[in-house]
């Protein structure tokens, strides 16, 4: 039996990645490590509370001696990174929060695979510790080797961590992999967040706020194709590689809000721009060629296909977001 950690995975992506690998390897136990900030929700995870093969503990990543504790008590083969403050709006607010949790809570579950011994330590990271592509240069994409080039309080914090996570390779031999993906989407995400929080506008007859002019493009991945190449990433030998996990969907943000607006029936007279954010990126773009090429990942889900699964969740799953807003 194969135990894994999992931290911040009472939020939107992590949550996913529980339940795709409970469903996929029944026999592994799976610890869910949460401090449940504002953005987890430990209602996700109810239908797996009573299942013998899973654990839920309540502490924060960047408390050493609760870390340690439960790595006493699991012994992890596996730890899965997906504890993280990640919006950036909040991250230019209140950047302490996102150095605290993002690089001195990596630093900390890292230092306690090097104290415990583990298989594999897995970050989660993100395209934006790349920076942004110019609008007018569609041919240029994120590679693996692009020099990181972080814009926002939060995607230089996620940069650093994965400067420390490379090192601890590197200096301590500790097994570890990075994938850095682009804009998820999907079930149980967060409303402060583009799609879901259009849908929920929407569905309310809500003005749908929209910084700038909107011609920001962003790289849309379905939450499931990530979690697949997460899956595929730490059951591979590469150690100490980097993958980018993006699902080759570029859209620009005015244009996924008018497709919520098709598919919801409401008109675009809902549509208002508001001032843009600070330092906000143009455009990601990624190039996946690299752990296609490796691993064999594609993405499965299509933009279009994925954005109309994605609202008939919110619309079977009200009484899970009514309360978050």
């Amino acid at each position: 039996m194969m135990t894994m950690i999992v931290t911040g995975g009472a939020g939107f992506i992590g949550s996913n990645f529980i339940y795709y690998i409970m469903k996929k390897y029944p026999k592994y136990r799976i610890v869910c490590l949460d401090k449940l900030t504002y953005a987890g929700n430990k209602k996700t995870l109810f239908p797996l509370m009573d299942n013998e093969n899973f654990r839920f503990v309540q502490a924060d990543i960047c408390d050493r001696v609760a870390v340690y504790q439960l790595f006493e008590e699991e012994k992890p083969d596996i730890v899965i990174n997906f504890a993280a403050e990640s919006h950036v709006d909040r991250s230019i607010e209140d950047p302490e929060i996102f150095l605290k949790t993002n690089i001195i809570g990596t630093m900390i579950l890292m230092d306690a695979c090097r104290h415990y011994g583990i298989f594999r330590f897995h970050q989660v990271s993100t395209d934006e510790v790349y920076g942004d592509l110019p609008l007018d240069r569609p041919d240029l994409f994120f590679t693996e080797e692009t020099p990181l080039h972080p814009s926002s309080p939060y995607s230089s914090s996620k940069a650093a961590a994965d400067f420390f996570v490379l090192s601890y390779n590197r200096t301590y031999g500790l097994p570890v992999s990075i994938s850095r993906c682009s804009n998820n989407y999907g079930p149980y995400q967060f409303p402060e967040k583009l799609i879901p929080r259009m849908i929920i506008y929407a569905l309310h007859d809500r003005p749908l706020p929209i910084y700038g002019d909107g011609m920001h493009v962003r790289d849309w991945l379905y939450v499931e194709d990530h979690c697949r190449a997460i899956d595929q990433i730490i059951h591979s030998d590469k150690i100490g590689k980097i993958y980018n996990v993006g699902g080759h969907n570029e859209m620009r943000n005015i244009d996924i809000v008018k497709m919520i607006c098709r598919e919801l029936g409401k008109p675009e007279s809902l549509i208002t721009y508001v001032d843009d954010r600070k330092g906000h990126d143009l455009r990601y773009a990624i190039e996946p060629a690299k752990i296609e090429r490796e691993l064999g990942w594609k993405p499965k889900m299509d933009v279009q296909k994925g954005i109309k699964r994605t609202i008939r969740w919110y619309l079977e799953h009200k009484e899970w977001w009514e309360n978050l807003e």
